[in-house]
Parts: C-alpha cells; structure tokens; sequence
C-alpha cells in the first residue's frame, strides 16, 4: 500500500449577507489572534494559548494556531514578518462534509463559527477530486487540516485528505517497461521508451505547454514588478495569483498525461531525475536563475508521483549526472549547440544530431535498467560470496539500487553507464547491419538527422 495525500479544493458557492458576514468576522479574528500571537513571539503551543484564549474563534481555529505560530517563531518556518493575508486553520475535528445527491449542488461543507455557532455552506469541488472526496465520505481517506481562503470575495475551502492505494506488484527488469521523464524549459516535459529491440519508441514531447509557461511566467515577474513600483501590491499579489492558477492547471493537466501516457505499457516505471540538489546548484546570472527557479520542479515531481500512485504506477529516480550530455546510443558525451539540440562527439555513431530532451529521457530510462542490472549483480556476488562459492571481492560503500534513488557520485554513476551503453554499441555493430541502424533513425523521423 501507498499513502497519497491531496489538497481538495472547494469553491463556496457565494453566501448570503448573514453567513458572508460571519464568514468576515472569523476571518478577522483569526488574523488578529494569529498577529497578537506572532508579536508576542510564541514559540511554544502553552504560550500560544495564553494569547489566542481571549479571541472569539472556535476551538478548532485556537487549536490550529497553537501549531502553526510556533512554526513561524522560530520553528520550521522562522518568519521574519507577517504576511499580509493568511488563510483560517482549522483542525480536521471541526469541519464536515455532507453529500446531497439530490440537490443541485451536491456538496455542503460545516465550518466553525465559534464553540456556539457553525456554518453549513453548500460548495463546488474541483471536478478532478470527486473521487477523493468520495473517499472522505466514505471513510476510505482521512481528513487533514482545513483552510478557509478569501480571495477577492470568493471564498475556497481546502481540505488536506490522505489515503492509501494499491501499488502493482513489483516485476523483474526483463518485464518492465522504464519511461524516461525529462523536465526541461523548451519542452515542459518528454517521455520516451525503448521497444524490445531497443529502439526508441512513442515519444512525447510537450512543447508548447512548455512555451505557454515561460510566458506566463514572464508576464508575471514583468506586470508585478511594475506594479510593486507603483505601490500597488494589492493588486500585484491577485493578478499573481491569477496567474500561478493558470501556471497550475498547466501543470496538473501535463502531469496527467504523463501519467496516462504511461498507463498504455505493461508494467511501466515512470524514472524521473533525482533532483534534491538542483537549486542550491543553480547560478547562471539573475535572469536565468529566475527563469530556472520557476521550473516548479519540486511541484512536477510531487505530482506525478501522487497521480502515478493512484494508478498503481511505480516512480524511481537516478542520478542526472550528465543526462543531457550524453548520447543514448552509444553512451559518448556529446553537447548542446542550442537548447533542443543534441550532437554526438563520436564520429562512428549513427546519431549525428539529436533532440535533446529525447535524448535526455532515453538516458534517464537506460541508467534505471542499468543501475538494476547492477544491484542485480550485486545481490548475485553477495550470495555467491557466503555460500563460499566465490572468490571473496571488496565491498564499496553506499547503495545504487534504484530504489534508493541511485545515490552514486556522478563519475561512477556516469562510467558505469556509459560503459555498458558503449559494450552495448560495439555489440550491436558487430550483429546488425547497416540498414537496420537505418531503421533505428527512422523509429524517431525528425528528431534525429
């Protein structure tokens, strides 16, 4: 089994003067209990208490803030101001959800007032997440903490849900099926596999979400700042928003299709690149650096691990040492005369020019195989070793199963791969003929030249 979490949204159809009314009063009093607990720098959940017990707020509401303001003073946020507009917290003990089937609208959602009032409100959730909050109401997920957001007038109610699924069973690497998932700036995202021969099979490559996105963001940091300098953050901060929404649901629809994408194959692994390190790596001048921190690669991950969990799809990660700069034919390192385009060093290969994010997403799929196929030989040696049947060989260090992400240093990660990648050519070279590397190259049309 496998825990996903989700964060369901709920648009509140627009209330009434009175429940508007209530919903502006707790919203106030939160804010206030939250900044009368910050300035006082509570950094315990007893001397949150002490202050937030004067204000008229659920307990639900006190609750959250006895978790949430130590975090801000000191603790794993360590916030040096306010923001300007923070959402209700609420602990999942308070709201409710009921289904009415009947009804026009469906969904209603309790939200505490204070210990003495609620407010019931029916509301619109997202269309995506019906089955999550089917799942609430049926007891098979569990619901999180709660948030209230007021955002132009409109109200959303967000509702963190956890739940477990199944995962389909683990198959050996003969029968797996690796898609190389690259994240790029010129193509959002591209997936690729090799067939049985080993040729490349079904790209995918999302360009023009990739173009629409470095659009969107480029209209945001030049329309904000404009904005910010004329002194309206105000407006700054909702047409951002708008703007991150839209960014958003690109992200969610591509990620989706990823996901789909890999569903067709049998038994497919989805191998992504293990970037923990990636940002704090990043300096290319101002301008890049922000183009490069936006990727929202953090985001991109999470998504499709969650969305390929739900379809019993498995995600792995390996070392992006060179990935992009390494050809997947022969296992040369090449390079990148722009930033779609691969070219290979090694005169003797059949891949003279290349995309490059396909390039990169056939490397990412053949380091999973091969960092399998020596975790396999590794387990081999280890039994041979203490049954006595081998000659005793020594140990390294550290753990290169794709299970662990592929932890290894780039130079050993990179030469192992290239290696067997080169072993693989040579070995290739001496069984096909020419009109069959003829026959590789057309698998992919305009892609390779």
């Amino acid at each position: 089994m496998t825990e996903l979490t989700e964060t369901l949204e709920l648009k509140l159809v627009e209330p009434n003067a009175h429940k508007h009314r209530k919903l502006c009063e707790t919203k106030r009093a939160y804010q206030d209990a939250l900044e009368a607990a910050f300035n006082a720098n509570c950094t315990s959940q007893s001397a949150t208490n002490d202050i937030v017990v004067n204000y008229d707020l659920s307990g639900y509401a006190k609750n959250a803030l006895k978790k949430y303001v130590p975090q801000l003073c000191g603790g794993s946020y360590d916030a040096k101001e306010l923001h300007d507009d923070h959402p209700v917290r609420f602990t999942n003990e308070g709201p409710k959800l009921d289904h009415k089937p009947q009804n026009a609208i469906k969904w209603y959602i309790k939200i505490p007032h204070h210990d003495d009032y609620n407010l019931w409100l029916p509301a619109q959730p997202n269309p995506e997440q019906r089955e999550w909050l089917e799942a609430l109401r049926a007891g098979d997920a569990t619901m999180g903490e709660c948030r209230l957001f007021d955002r132009d007038g409109e109200w959303y109610f967000h509702i963190v849900a956890t739940r477990d699924v199944e995962e389909r069973e683990t198959s050996s690497a003969s029968k797996e099926t690796p898609i190389g998932v690259d994240i790029g700036e010129a193509s959002l995202l591209t997936v690729c596999h090799r067939d049985e021969r080993g040729s490349p099979t079904a790209p995918n490559l999302w360009n023009d979400e990739g173009k629409r996105v470095r659009q969107l963001r480029e209209t945001y940091f030049t329309a904000t700042r404009r904005l910010q300098q004329r002194g309206s953050e105000r407006i700054a901060e909702s047409y951002g928003y708008e703007l991150w929404r839209h960014i958003d649901h690109i992200l969610h629809t591509v990620t989706s299709e990823v996901v789909a994408y890999a569903d067709q194959f049998e038994n497919p692994v989805l191998v992504l690149e293990d970037l923990t390190h990636i940002r704090e790596n990043m300096d290319y001048g101002a301008f890049m650096n922000r183009r490069l921190h936006g990727w929202g690669f953090a985001k991109m991950h999470a998504q499709i691990r969650y969305k390929a969990a739900e379809n019993g799809i498995r995600v792995e990660t390996v070392n992006p040492a060179y990935t992009s700069k390494t050809c997947h034919c022969c296992g040369e390192r090449g390079y990148r005369p722009k930033q779609a385009t691969f070219k290979c060093s090694n005169s003797m290969c059949w891949v003279s020019e290349y995309q490059a994010d396909l390039n990169a997403a056939l490397n990412i799929a053949d380091r999973y195989l091969e960092n399998r196929r020596l975790s396999t030989s590794t387990r081999i040696s280890d039994s041979l070793d203490l049954s006595g049947e081998s000659h005793s060989r020594e140990h390294t260090s550290g753990d290169d199963s794709a299970e662990d992400g592929a932890r290894l240093t780039a130079p050993q990660d990179s030469q192992a791969v290239n290696e067997s990648l080169r072993d693989s050519f040579a070995h290739q070279k001496s069984k096909i003929s020419g009109d069959d590397a003829d026959t590789q190259q057309a698998t992919l049309g305009t892609y390779a030249s």
